[in-house]
C-alpha cells in the first residue's frame, strides 16, 4: 500500500488560499495603488501570478497519480468515468456561476457567460488527460513520455497560439483557445501544465514506495525547478541557433511558461519537505474542499446569479491595509461558510457521476 501524499492537499490549500487573497486585493485595491514601481506591489503581483499554474499542476498531479493507482487495482475504467464526470461538471459549474438570473427574466443572456475560467480549464483538462491515458492505457511510460512532450510543445509553441483567433468559430468554443471576448484563462497553455502534473505524477506511482525517493525528489524539483528558473530561456536561445526555428527565439523572449513551472517545482519542493509539519486537519480541509471554496468566493465576489456582489458594492476603493485585512476577513468568512454549510463536492459530483451510470 503505497503511503498517502498529503502535500498533494496542502498545496491545494495554499493554491486556493492565495487565489481568494489574490481575487480579493485585485478587484478592490483603489486603482492609484496598483504600481509596479512598489516592491510591495511587485512581489504581490509576482506571487500571485505563479498560483494559477500551481492549481493546474497540482490538478493533473493528483487525478493522474489516482488513475494510475485505480489501474493498479484493475479500476482504471471506473476511474476514467470518474474523470469524465468531472471533467464535465467542472465545466458546468464554470458556466453556472456566470448566469445572471436578473437578466434572464428579462430574455437577455449576459456576455461573460461564455467567457472561460480557470473551471472550464480544468475541467477540459481532466477530458483530456483521460484521452490521453486512454491511447496509451496499455503502456505508462508512453503516457508519461507523451504528457512531457505534449505540456512541453504546448510551452514552446505559445508564440504561435498567442493572439490566435479563429473566424467562424462560436463563441463558446472560442473563448478555449482566445481572450478577445474576455476569458481569463484558456485551454491553451493552461492544459500544458496539467500534462506537466500527469508526467509528475508517473514518478511518484513509479517510485513513492522507494527508500530514498522523497529525498531524491525534493532534491530534483529544487534541480529542476532553479534550471528552468534561469537557464530554460538559454536553452531555447541555443535551440534557435541549432535549427534557425523562429518560434524558439520568441519563446525565450518571452518564456512565462517554462520559469513558472519552474516556481511551482520549487513550491512542490517546500511543501514536501515540510509536510510532516503541515499536515493539519484545517489544512487538509482547505485542501479538500477547493471547489466549494471557488464557487462561494465567486458568488460573494463578483455576484454571480444577481450581479451584485463585493465589486459592485465595494468597487476599487480599498487601500493596501484594508485590501489586506480585508482578504484575511474574507478568507476566514469563505472557509468557514464553505466548512460548515456548502456541500457543493460531494452532492453535484454524486449527482452527475449517476449520470454516466444509466
Amino acid at each position: 500500500m503505497k503511503e498517502r501524499l498529503y502535500f498533494i492537499d496542502i498545496v491545494r490549500a495554499f493554491a486556493i488560499l492565495m487565489m481568494l487573497q489574490g481575487h480579493f486585493i485585485d478587484t478592490l485595491l483603489e486603482s492609484s495603488y496598483r504600481n509596479l514601481n512598489s516592491e510591495t506591489y511587485r512581489l504581490w503581483s509576482f506571487f500571485r501570478g505563479i498560483t494559477a499554474p500551481t492549481f493546474f499542476t497540482i490538478s493533473g498531479l493528483i487525478f493522474t497519480y489516482l488513475l494510475l493507482r485505480a489501474k493498479e487495482k484493475g479500476l482504471e475504467n471506473f476511474r476514467m468515468k470518474k474523470g469524465i464526470s468531472r471533467g464535465v461538471s467542472l465545466i458546468a459549474i464554470g458556466y453556472f456561476i456566470r448566469i445572471n438570473f436578473l437578466n434572464l427574466l428579462s430574455g437577455k443572456l449576459n456576455p461573460s457567460f461564455f467567457a472561460t475560467d480557470v473551471l472550464h480549464c480544468i475541467g477540459l483538462s481532466l477530458l483530456l488527460t483521460v484521452g490521453v491515458f486512454f491511447l496509451c492505457r496499455k503502456n505508462v511510460f508512453a503516457f508519461s513520455i507523451l504528457t512531457l512532450v505534449i505540456g512541453s510543445l504546448i510551452f514552446v509553441l505559445e508564440p504561435l497560439y498567442r493572439a490566435l483567433q479563429i473566424e467562424g468559430v462560436p463563441i463558446f468554443i472560442h473563448n478555449y483557445i482566445s481572450r478577445a471576448h474576455g476569458s481569463v484563462f484558456r485551454i491553451i497553455p493552461w492544459y500544458g501544465y496539467s500534462a506537466m502534473g500527469s508526467f509528475l505524477a508517473t514518478l511518484f506511482y513509479w517510485n513513492l514506495h522507494k527508500k530514498y525517493f522523497k529525498t531524491s525528489i525534493i532534491s530534483l524539483f529544487v534541480l529542476f525547478g532553479l534550471f528552468l528558473i534561469l537557464y530554460s530561456s538559454e536553452v531555447l536561445v541555443k535551440l534557435f541557433e541549432i535549427t534557425n526555428i523562429n518560434v524558439f527565439k520568441d519563446a525565450a523572449n518571452y518564456n512565462y511558461l517554462f520559469t513558472k513551472l519552474g516556481y511551482v517545482l520549487l513550491y512542490f519542493a517546500l511543501f514536501y519537505s515540510l509536510e510532516s509539519y503541515l499536515k493539519h486537519p484545517v489544512l487538509l480541509k482547505i485542501g479538500k474542499k477547493t471547489l466549494s471554496i471557488y464557487i462561494l468566493h465567486f458568488v460573494l465576489l463578483y455576484g454571480s446569479f444577481v450581479g451584485i456582489g463585493l465589486n459592485r458594492i465595494i468597487g476599487k476603493t480599498l487601500t493596501p491595509w484594508q485590501a489586506t485585512f480585508g482578504a484575511l476577513f474574507f478568507i476566514t468568512i469563505v472557509c468557514f461558510i464553505s466548512f460548515h454549510y456548502a456541500k457543493t463536492n460531494a452532492f453535484l459530483y454524486k449527482h452527475l457521476r449517476s449520470l454516466f451510470k444509466k
